[in-house]
């Protein structure tokens, strides 16, 4: 029988895949990215106090952890408003290259998290990822904003996991994932407020805000049971067995399956300089020599554990 650590690694390629997915969905909804991340925090909400509901767990949790989800909440909100502003202003291939420097940012955050020294090569393979930034950089000009928002998202992520990774091992995943998503809903609903109240006729909530297409209804749908409730609650549970590193890790297969989809539903509107595709492999690459260190250390450290 497969291990648990195997079978939670097995099934978070499953949920990297639908991720990879949810930036396609994001290409093809309507809405611009602060409505897209409200509707789908809200109805990933819902759905999974439904499941809360329906399994009877409790939803109490003590005032401490509380603050860390409110937190986290605003973190990931942060995150997807940022990762889907990065879509719209570019495109599925740029944002998601770019989201594969979450694990760089998690190398190097990872040891104020967990206390533990910061390893040489962690060093050198960050400078690689800078200079594969760098090569991204130079060749697409006309997209610098949606790169720095990818960037900024893919800090945010790495954050997220960061915390999350502390929180799994003490909580319920769906009821960690409620709160962080209705959180998440709530900061963003007392930003549309205030541009309600304090912005323009065409901020804030206003008769456009609520005209949405039925096409764009059934696309949220799916992102927020399938790609949000669904890939949340699954991805929160698998972090008892994986580290945050190997999370982040995982998550650079994301762009893969993303572009990959991308290209297969849009064509040539994702076709990028060759430039583009030297710095994501070199960006991809160096993640990976990173993580087979890594894990090559962590085995000899246990080898000697044992005796």
């Amino acid at each position: 029988m497969p291990s648990d650590k195997l079978k939670s690694y097995l099934h978070f390629h499953v949920i990297v895949f639908i991720w990879g997915f949810t930036a396609v969905l994001g290409a093809l909804i309507s809405l611009d990215a602060v409505p897209l991340v409200w509707y789908r925090m809200l109805l990933a909400s819902g759905f999974i106090l439904l499941w809360i509901k329906w399994k009877k767990k409790g939803l109490r949790l003590p005032p401490r952890r509380m603050l860390v989800l409110l937190i986290a909440g605003v973190i990931i909100a942060a995150h997807w408003l940022t990762f889907f502003g990065a879509i719209k202003v570019s495109n599925v291939s740029i944002t998601l290259a770019l989201l594969s420097t979450g694990a760089f940012f998690t190398s190097i955050m990872e040891p104020i998290f967990y206390k533990r020294k910061v390893i040489w090569y962690e060093i050198i393979f960050g400078l690689i990822v800078i200079f594969g930034l760098y090569v991204i950089f130079k060749v697409e000009t006309e997209y610098i904003l949606g790169i720095l928002l990818a960037l900024v998202s893919a800090f945010l992520s790495a954050v997220f996991s960061l915390i999350n990774g502390k929180l799994a091992q003490k909580e319920d995943a769906s009821v960690i994932s409620f709160y962080e998503l209705l959180t998440g809903t709530a900061a963003i609903t007392i930003y549309l407020l205030l541009l309600t109240f304090f912005g323009s006729n065409q901020d804030g909530f206003n008769l456009a805000f609520f005209d949405v297409s039925v096409e764009d209804w059934f696309y949220l749908f799916i992102l927020a049971s399938i790609c949000t409730a669904y890939a949340f609650i699954a991805s929160v549970a698998v972090m008892r067995h994986l580290s945050p590193y190997t999370i982040m890790l995982t998550i650079n297969l994301e762009p893969v399956y993303g572009i990959l989809l991308a290209f297969w539903i849009f064509g040539s509107e994702e076709k990028m300089a060759p430039g583009f595709y030297y710095g994501a492999a070199i960006i991809l690459t160096t993640v990976i020599l990173n993580g087979i260190m890594k894990t090559r250390r962590n085995f000899k450290t246990q080898k000697k554990a044992t005796f």
